[in-house]
Formats: C-alpha cells, sequence, structure tokens
C-alpha cells in the first residue's frame, strides 16, 4: 500500500502555514509500533505520536469503539450528555481522586479550563486580589494565550501583545524559591510531575510535598497537567499515583484517546462547582466519538497486566540505552520513568538531540527531542519486546552515525 505521490513534502510548503517544519518522512500506514511511508519503508515508533498513541496504531479494541459508536452517535452538543461521555466520567471518577469530570478536545483546553477554574474558585472564596497564578521554568501547558503564558517558555508566549497577569514562573524543584514567593495572594500552583517538553525532568518527593503543604498553608490549589505523564505512561494510570500527595485539580489529554482528540479536566465536588452553568463550554467537549475511543483506551490501560508492562518495558529500554551508551558515550544521564525517558546528551554533544533524531528516522526509526540536548523516547504502553530490541539496534546505527559525524 505506497500513498498518493501528489501529496508531496514540497506541497506541505504551498499550502500550509509555515509554523511546522515537518520531515520529508510521510507515513500513510501503521499498525502496532510500526509505520510505512509512501515509498513503503517501514520505521518502528518510539515516538508514539508524543505521548499520544499509548496502544500504537490501529489497535483493535479502539477501531472497534470507533466503528462501533461511528454507527451510532458522532456529536449532540452540550445541550444534551450522552452515554459514553457518562461511562468515561464514571471510569475517571471511580480510578483516580476526583468527583467532577470536564471534557475537553486537547490539553490545552484542559489546562485553560483548569486556569479558569482555580482563578473563578479564589475569587468566589477570597476575593479579587487572590489572583497569583504560580508555574514553572521550562513548562510546557499547551498554546493557547493563557497557557503559554503560564508554561515558562518565554519564547512561545513573547511577540502576541499583551499577556494574562498575575502569573510568576519559580525554578522547578526549588523549595526555597516556592517559599519565598507564595503568599496568601497565590490561588494556585501548576505542574507537570514529570516536566515533558522541558527534558523530562521529574519532580523531587520533597519539593512535591513542600508544594502540596505551602497550597495548604495558603488556601491555593494544586493543579497537575497529567497531559503527556497521564494514562499509564509512567506505569501507574496517572503520575500523581507514584507521589505521597493528590492534587486539587488534575488535566489529562494525550493518551487518553490514543489519538483519537479527547481531554478531561478532573476535581473534587467542592472545586468544581464553581465552573456554574455557563461559566466555562466546549462544542466538541464530551462527544460520543471521542468518549468511546476515550472508554477503550482506559478498559486496556487500567489494567494490572498493562501497567506491570510498562515497567517492565521501562527496564528494557533503560538497558539497552545503557547498553548503547557504554559504547559510544553520548548520554550523561537517563531520566524519566516509565515509558516517557529522556537521554540527556553529555558536554561533547550539546546541542545536538536533533542530529540523533534526524540519524534515527534514516535507520528506520521514529523518536523524539526534549529541548536541544535531550533525547525523548515515549512509545506505545504495548509495544512489542522484538519491536524495542529491532528499535534499540535502529538506535543504535544512528549514534554510531552521529559518532562518527
Amino acid at each position: 500500500m505506497s500513498g498518493n505521490m501528489n501529496l508531496t513534502r514540497a506541497k506541505f510548503d504551498d499550502v500550509m502555514v509555515p509554523n511546522y517544519a515537518p520531515s520529508a518522512v510521510i507515513p500513510v500506514r501503521g499498525e502496532g509500533s510500526r509505520v510505512w511511508d509512501q515509498k513503503g519503508k517501514e520505521f518502528i515508533d518510539f515516538a508514539g505520536g508524543i505521548a499520544v498513541n499509548c496502544l500504537g496504531h490501529c489497535h483493535p479494541a479502539l477501531v472497534g469503539a470507533l466503528k462501533k459508536q461511528g454507527e451510532k452517535l458522532w456529536h449532540l452538543s452540550n445541550v444534551m450528555t450522552n452515554e459514553p461521555a457518562l461511562e468515561l466520567a464514571t471510569k475517571l471518577t471511580a480510578s483516580t481522586f476526583a468527583d467532577k469530570v470536564y471534557f475537553a478536545n486537547s490539553g490545552a483546553e484542559a489546562n485553560e479550563a483548569a486556569l479558569k477554574l482555580v482563578r473563578r474558585y479564589a475569587l468566589d472564596n477570597h476575593g479579587a486580589e487572590k489572583d497569583q497564578i504560580i508555574a514553572f521554568e521550562k513548562a510546557f501547558h499547551g498554546r493557547t494565550f493563557f497557557t503559554v503564558t503560564v508554561g515558562g517558555q518565554a519564547a512561545y508566549s513573547d511577540g502576541f501583545g499583551p499577556k494574562p497577569q498575575s502569573i510568576k514562573h519559580l525554578p522547578f524543584n526549588d523549595i526555597a524559591a516556592l517559599e519565598a514567593e507564595i503568599s496568601d495572594k497565590t490561588c494556585a500552583i501548576m505542574l507537570e510531575p514529570i516536566q515533558g517538553e522541558g527534558g523530562i525532568i521529574d519532580a523531587d518527593p520533597e519539593f512535591l510535598a513542600a508544594v502540596r503543604r505551602l497550597a495548604d498553608k495558603h488556601n491555593a490549589l494544586v493543579v497537575f497537567d497529567e497531559v503527556q505523564t497521564g494514562v499509564g505512561r509512567t506505569g501507574e494510570l496517572y503520575a500523581y499515583m507514584h507521589t505521597e500527595i493528590v492534587p486539587d485539580v488534575l488535566t489529562t489529554a494525550k493518551a487518553l484517546g490514543g489519538g483519537f482528540p479527547i481531554a478531561a479536566m478532573l476535581t473534587t465536588t467542592d472545586i468544581a462547582k464553581h465552573l456554574k452553568i455557563g461559566t466555562h463550554g466546549s462544542t466538541y467537549g464530551g462527544n460520543p466519538l471521542a468518549c468511546a475511543v476515550g472508554n477503550a483506551v482506559l478498559d486496556v490501560v487500567n489494567t494490572e497486566e498493562t501497567l506491570q508492562g510498562v515497567k517492565r518495558r521501562e527496564q528494557m529500554l533503560r538497558d539497552g540505552l545503557a547498553a548503547i551508551n557504554d559504547k559510544y558515550q553520548v548520554f550523561s544521564e537517563i531520566r524519566g520513568k516509565g515509558l516517557l525517558i529522556g537521554g540527556v546528551l553529555n558536554e561533547k554533544y550539546q546541542g545536538r538531540s536533533r542530529d540523533f533524531l534526524v540519524a534515527s528516522v534514516a535507520e528506520g526509526l521514529m523518536s523524539l527531542i526534549a529541548g536541544a540536548n535531550v533525547v525523548r523516547f515515549t512509545p506505545s504502553l504495548v509495544i512489542p519486546e522484538a519491536d524495542i530490541i529491532e528499535g534499540l539496534e535502529r538506535f543504535e546505527r544512528a549514534v554510531a552515525k552521529v559518532v562518527a559525524g
């Protein structure tokens, strides 16, 4: 099965806004953790659509759910609810700290909802002066104007005029900085339990404990952005489950639809009541098609078998990368959790993560980067072990080429 050869990479430059610079490879078909391009070349997928394709490509349970729902109902609007949405919300609340769910279509939208909620909660309970949101340097929370401003990378938020105010960025994992900044004007602290785009940086347990303690002391809410870490990626359903603390609000997207756009914001009854009728909404949020797929995703992912399998695959990936590194000495450390893994380039290869990505594609491996110094791997949670082995062999050949120059 080959692609339409008139639809080339050059066509992208003709018809698409130039905010992306995609690779020359145009995939046309995927199955499991393998993908084929227009010319029939096969790739092993260690990228997973940036931690989205949690069950690989064309997983039978997801294809089945989509086909079945596709012949029933696609869209109703939120003037009415629907069965798949009620079922998915029931699963999410039963499996987490949360009592209430708001559905959206993307991580940015879930985070936008969370940020509006924490501001409204503070306004209703404490008054207008309690509006400060504390976030962290190198964070990534989406591309809407509010979320990109809360994200800690000025390059993404500068150049669009005046930004939303009362947002303070602190160094990640710096308890002293947080203690110095937080006050009774703080309405929320927002963070990723593992910073994804920022370089696969784990939150220290002591830091998370301080976030919770200081938030409680100052009547602020804790928001966990689990867009990338959620839905089994770390070996628990959500990454907060590895920790001693529980957030007040959690956002989830990416893997929740296994490739179909869906997101959710989870919170408690007491906090949720501040988004009363008319305060927020989404045309497509909670549509039956997306929720049917989300239900199928959770039925597969939220099982002992899948979650234990993530931990086993993590060890294989870590061992394989360590063996490659013993030979070629390119990484200073391998960090992350579950199947969200970052290889941090050492002094000799600073700024060259893209070189490893390009070399990998040439060897038939799809991988990612997380900034200029980190090679990122986010494969399917159920990637066959044979594909891990073969993918690592391809990566080793790519590393050898970069090292050889």
